[in-house]
């Protein structure tokens, strides 16, 4: 159990990295599907197109790990 938590948490740091220099190239969080609401007092955020790419990607990663297992 240890050890996979080490690695979940190596994901993590990696995949916070890759977004913040990804972000420059990539604009997740940007893109044509998402939408932004804004108030006089509120702003709401619904990253619809962003959420689909990162589903993908991670069914993909995943998909590829179990053929390996």
């Amino acid at each position: 159990m240890p050890r996979w938590l080490i690695i979940i948490g190596i994901v993590l740091i990696a995949v916070g990295l890759l977004w913040q220099v990804g972000g420059r190239f990539l604009p997740i969080g940007r893109l044509p599907g998402d939408f932004l609401f804004k108030g006089e007092n509120t702003t709401v955020y619904i990253p619809i197109m962003t959420s689909i790419i990162i589903s993908v990607v991670l069914s993909l990663i995943f998909l590829i790990i179990g053929r390996f297992r």
